[in-house]
């Protein structure tokens, strides 16, 4: 057999690929990688023995240094002609095959012990920040996510008798020449344990995501995580400060364990570390020192005592205003206020309730009101109560922007208090409730069951206040907690210590909104298009799909937070009506990609509206039911490797077996990885979000020498061109009555050529 030179680098086999060879290293190394672990394979090991069961690679193999290759045509009937008559070759794959496996069984423990102590190392270096924002009196920021970390518990974990089977029959194999071996129990064994290594395989997978969700808490790009609450603490203390050296240390070990976990992206890992020395040297230069209040104060005399401007204001009763009072009073004081010890909770359920009636109060005053209090307008857009709990220099850069908000109605970015105005006004209808009731279907009920007459129903449906009430008392404190993202610590007042990042940075403006919209449209341009009916009999169009662009309503929660909430699809039953989405005012975490989920579960539930009762009948083919079929039948699809399936299955295990939410992890990644030439997909979701969600015409144009998509894209350009022939046809129709063409017409021509 011939033997082949490849270069240190080069990618000799990519996971998810076909096995149609096996090939012996004659000279060289190989590494072989797979999500949670990687090993070398060196002089006379087979590449891929471990994945002939399967017939395609989950592991990928590069050339670690130059090798040499000798290559043998592989098929199942092929391996048993080998096992039979060449017992040479036959004792290559079984004795690699047993090498291959027992490093693969000892990085699963490896990995196994490395996941207990990465989470212990983050659980008792979290309780150590407790104890010393404690001793230093500074309010403990959340760590978002942590919550809802775990110890590790596999739901599918290897039989621990697996090693030590293999090892006993490692040994009762080798021990006798080779020739002397029933070849078909050799054939079997080589088959059965490649079934075992890809279960190997898999579990270290999870291992492997476990490990990186840690990873990710202790340093992401947002700066949400556990690196940029310890830097935090240090410069806030100073670098001669007497505890400084102990911070200093627990970075350096964060450093240390960081960087030798390979889910962190490095460019992101070197560009923070640098970012922290640099201003762990200047450190003089960023010490944060104690705020002069008393000459704030001068600067804004309304400011103190804001608490008490707020509740005097709303006009509630001195039972409410006085139970209010004492329980800000008593969160101000907490150490922590993320706790979940059941008198904390309670201060926080209390805090809320009064806080929405206080809200409800003074906003309906505010109605009539010509000139509302700068502090009133921070108590309605930021959910601001006090200037200790806020924090004397956060509360005077709310003051400073309160009465210039960066929104814009007229571009659909609205504050929550321009929201709930424009409900009061009759500019916009309420939202639906959580149970998807709208205003209009709210009173009729109220009618149906004899709680109103049909005059009171009248007179319900014209009456501006109770419209906006059932705003405030449906939408906004459900969408208020959950856009806050930290469902079991939410209190809704605006409190120092869930800043998480600089507040000017983290404002949510009408301009970024419309950046960010621009940027995912600029790769799927048909996001925000709905399909209406066209008709004009008089030039004799009798129906045509035109698509119409309706971007969706923004409105803008009053709190610091983490994530957005889809709210609905579109308003009443008008398929021409714009969605709403929410998001913080406040936005901790990254804009554009937060839009990018909402935009994917629009797409989803605006799919569910257009189909009704058949979104998941994949009779009637469409995006919602082409996922869905694809999502419960993975497991017997043939066009599927068993590398993809293992992926689809732990994928459907965070996503709490949702379609929906699988849909829109998947959406995520057609967008910020695939839409930039970075596949993440497999090729079966890779076609549906394609025929569904296609790419613009830049984007087509960029990708088209990529043969991972030259199959759907020929199917998607043939598609297209028959309808662009559709209306060149049109045009040309028009144009020889000598009839202008229709404004829409045009436009559905411009939208397919995009």
């Amino acid at each position: 057999m011939a033997l082949k030179e490849y270069p240190a680098g080069t990618q000799l086999v990519q996971s998810e690929q076909n096995i149609t060879a096996l090939h012996v290293i004659a000279k060289g190394a190989v590494r072989a990688a797979y999500p949670g672990g990687v090993f070398y394979l060196y002089k006379g090991d087979v590449i891929g023995v471990c994945e002939l069961f399967f017939g395609s690679y989950f592991i990928s193999y590069q050339a670690e240094e130059a090798v040499s290759l000798a290559s043998y045509p592989y098929s199942a009937a092929q391996l048993s002609n080998i096992m039979h008559s060449n017992a040479d070759m036959a004792n290559l794959i079984v004795t690699s095959m047993f090498r291959q496996l027992q490093e693969i069984l000892d990085q699963y423990e490896l990995a196994r012990f490395d996941c207990d102590n990465f989470y212990h190392y983050l659980t008792d270096s979290y309780d150590e920040y407790l104890s010393f924002c404690s001793k230093h009196g500074f309010s403990p920021r959340a760590l978002p996510g942590l919550e809802s970390l775990s110890e590790l518990v596999l739901e599918e974990d290897i039989d621990r008798w697996l090693g030590g089977y293999y090892s006993q029959l490692h040994r009762m194999v080798t021990g006798k020449p080779i020739k002397g071996q029933d070849p078909d129990f050799l054939l079997g064994l080589v088959f059965k344990a490649s079934q075992d290594v890809h279960e190997v395989v898999s579990v270290c997978r999870v291992l492997y995501d476990y490990k990186a969700d840690i990873s990710n808490l202790l340093m992401n790009e947002n700066h949400l995580d556990f690196f940029d609450l310890y830097a935090n603490l240090l410069y806030k203390i100073g670098s001669n400060a007497d505890d400084s050296t102990s911070l200093i240390a627990a970075l350096s070990t964060m450093m240390i364990q960081l960087e030798s976990q390979p889910s962190i992206d490095q460019t992101m890992y070197r560009t923070r570390v640098a970012e922290y020395k640099d201003r762990l040297n200047n450190l003089s230069e960023y010490t944060q020192t104690q705020p002069n209040d008393e000459a704030q104060a001068d600067e804004m005399p309304d400011i103190m005592d804001s608490l008490n401007t707020i509740l005097t204001y709303s006009g509630v009763d001195e039972e409410t205003a006085s139970s209010f009072r004492n329980a800000i009073g008593k969160y101000t004081k907490m150490p922590d206020k993320n706790s979940s010890d059941d008198a904390s909770r309670k201060l926080r359920l209390t805090i809320t309730k009064l806080f929405y009636q206080i809200y409800e109060k003074a906003f309906l005053k505010s109605l009539h009101d010509a000139s509302v209090p700068r502090v009133l307008q921070m108590f309605f857009n930021f959910g601001y109560v006090d200037e200790h709990l806020a924090g004397m220099d956060n509360a005077a850069y709310l003051y400073s922007i309160a009465d210039k908000l960066p929104t814009d109605p007229g571009k659909k970015v609205y504050s929550i208090y321009e929201w709930l105005h424009a409900i009061y006004t009759g500019q916009k209808m309420p939202s639906r409730n959580e149970f998807d009731t709208d205003y209009l279907a709210y009173v009729h009920e109220l009618k149906m069951t004899g709680k109103i007459s049909a005059a009171e129903e009248t007179s319900m449906q014209n009456d501006r206040e109770k419209r906006v009430l059932f705003e405030m008392h449906n939408m906004f404190p459900c969408v208020n907690k959950i856009s806050f993202g930290r469902i079991s610590s939410f209190c809704p007042v605006f409190s120092e210590h869930n800043i998480l990042k600089d507040l000017d940075a983290s404002l949510v403006s009408a301009e970024k909104i419309e950046n960010a919209f621009a940027q995912i449209r600029s790769i799927d341009f048909s996001a925000y298009y709905r399909d209406m009916i066209y008709t004009n009999p008089e030039l004799g169009i009798g129906k045509e799909y035109i698509g119409v662009e309706i971007l969706p309503d923004i409105i803008l929660m009053p709190n610091i937070g983490i994530r957005g909430v889809m709210w609905q699809e579109i308003e009443g039953r008008k398929r021409t009506t714009p969605s709403r989405m929410m998001v913080s005012i406040f936005q901790m975490e990254d804009l554009t990609n937060i839009l990018v989920r909402l935009t994917a579960d629009f797409r989803w539930e605006m799919c569910k509206r257009v189909q009704g009762a058949r979104w998941n009948d994949v009779s009637d083919a469409s995006l919602t039911s082409e996922y869905f079929d694809y999502i419960q039948f993975y497991k017997k699809n043939r066009d599927l490797s068993a590398d993809a399936k293992d992926k689809i299955k732990l994928s459907m295990q965070k996503a709490k077996n949702s379609f929906k939410e699988m849909f829109i992890r998947d959406y995520e990644s057609w967008i910020l990885y695939e839409g930039t030439g970075s596949p993440r997909l497999n090729k079966i979701a890779r076609g549906i979000l394609f025929t569904y969600c296609p790419f613009a015409k830049e984007v087509r144009e960029r990708l088209k020498a990529n043969p991972l998509y030259k199959d759907t894209m020929d199917r998607y350009d043939i598609k297209l061109s028959q309808k662009l022939h559709h209306y060149d046809n049109l045009f040309q129709k028009l144009k020889n009555m000598g009839a202008e063409i229709p404004r829409e017409i045009q436009e559905q021509r411009n939208y397919l050529s995009k």
